[in-house]
């Protein structure tokens, strides 16, 4: 009895332990979702498009929440706006329509005990009938004859550096130096290989915009493909972060360089050297002499959409929210692609935007994608303001060739998990690779940390 005791008073004195009281929530307090009241997100031009909020507070319908809410053309300012309230956990608010093609976004904004709550949803009116608004050179086949004939003066001479470090036991990795044309300019990139001592398809991995790092396409490679990932602007991947940072500065906005003169325009030099680096490509012995495509995101999905266009050899393409479409929306009164070129007067670099739009005629993707000949596996999201989907249908509804084009209306300038998957495999199929292998974990090859 005595002993009883003892145990009794000394649980009494221990300290109280209140993290064993007070266990954090596994879901958050405040739980909410915007959807389009049509399940696709998909009307015909002339129909009213609203969104549905719908929204709890610890289980709790919200009920007299207000709710702010602004609507707008795709990327342009907002020509409508109110407030509603939460009743019963729903609200609705009415986003307007388009008596035309195109896209309608609407922004909801409320708050709950400090908590504050904003989103932005897309919906798209008889999107297939997009149609572009950049001019098509009349010789714009001429053009890039002349160009590509140019680039391939110089001797296919490339250099090849191993990287143990970057290598797995199944891929061997290298870095690779591809002249582009003979006065010395060149494109870096990493090439993986399967270590399975057979042949297998070729696929080209163009980057997204910006000097950085790239991350060698490994992914791509355990999927059964020999992958080249690349850079554009003749940097080496292993340079150091201090000549890396003295070349974003040099460079700058590289997309606006030289825009006034189509011959020297910044472009032309990368989208020759995406060209060059699948002629290196088709010269690896362990190719498999027939299948050869190119695969990215934004900036790397325009590149590969272009190399498709321009490259004889090419067999599929799978391109992720394209870059560079229908550049010239904006001075249409609508949304235009990346970079997102003369929106307004304060925007516009001091350039000449009829020389610009005429250099443009040449290097917009929606000229390259009315040239595709070979399939093409496509997805974007509604969602994407860094590339509209205005823009993307502009270019996409081009294409004549056989495509497959995915849609994850919620999705901004970025992909699924399961897109990939579901790309990867596509590739794989238009490759004759049987087994599926590894899914690529992102938009485009990862940076170096």
């Amino acid at each position: 009895m005595k002993s009883t005791l003892l145990l009794l008073l000394a649980a009494l004195a221990a300290p109280f332990d209140s993290s064993a009281q007070i266990k954090p929530a596994p879901r958050p307090y405040l739980s909410w979702t915007v959807l389009a009241d049509r399940g696709d997100c998909r009307y015909a031009a002339g129909d009213t498009a609203r969104l549905m909020l719908y929204a709890r507070a610890g289980g709790t319908a919200l009920d007299g929440v207000e709710v702010h809410f602004e609507a707008g053309d795709d990327r342009m300012a907002p020509d409508l706006e109110g407030r509603t309230f939460f009743r019963n956990g729903r609200a609705a608010v009415t986003i307007g329509t388009l008596d035309r093609p195109g896209f309608r976004y609407g922004t909801v904004r409320f708050s709950v005990e400090g908590q504050s709550c904003t989103e932005t949803v897309k919906v798209g009116f008889s999107t297939a009938r997009i149609e572009p608004t950049i001019g098509h050179p009349t010789d714009f086949d001429r053009f890039w004859r002349r160009t590509l004939q140019e680039a391939r003066r110089a001797p296919l001479e490339v250099e090849e550096l191993p990287m143990p470090a970057l290598s797995t036991e199944r891929v061997a990795t290298s870095m690779v130096r591809i002249p582009c044309f003979d006065d010395g300019s060149c494109l870096y990139g990493y090439l993986s290989v399967p270590r399975d001592g057979r042949r297998h398809p070729v696929l080209l991995v163009p980057p997204g915009a910006g000097v950085k790092r790239i991350a060698p396409a490994t992914d791509y490679a355990e999927a059964g493909f020999i992958a080249l990932a690349i850079e554009i602007h003749g940097i080496p991947m292993n340079a150091p972060d201090s000549v890396l940072a003295a070349a974003r500065e040099r460079i700058g906005s590289y997309a606006y360089t030289n825009i006034e003169r189509r011959d020297d325009y910044y472009y032309r030099r990368v989208y020759a050297g995406c060209v060059r680096a699948v002629d290196f490509l088709l010269t690896h012995p362990a190719f498999d002499g027939e299948h050869a495509g190119v695969t990215g995101g934004s900036q790397g999905g325009a590149l590969s959409i272009v190399t498709a266009a321009l490259h004889e050899k090419i067999g599929f393409v799978a391109a992720f929210y394209p870059a560079l479409c229908d550049v010239s929306g904006y001075l249409h009164g609508r949304a235009g692609g990346w970079p997102r070129m003369f929106p307004d007067a304060e925007a516009q670099p001091t350039v000449d935007r009829r020389a610009a739009m005429r250099t443009m005629g040449y290097y917009d993707v929606v000229n390259f994608a009315r040239r595709i000949r070979c399939p093409g596996f496509y997805s974007y999201g509604f969602n994407d303001n860094s590339c509209p989907p205005t823009s993307v249908c502009a270019a996409l509804n081009t294409i004549t060739a056989p495509k497959t084009i995915v849609v994850t209306p919620a999705s901004f300038h970025w992909r699924f998990p399961e897109t990939n998957r579901r790309a990867t495999r596509w590739m794989q199929q238009q490759a004759g690779i049987d087994a599926p292998g590894p899914t690529p974990a992102g938009d485009e090859p990862r940076a170096a940390q």
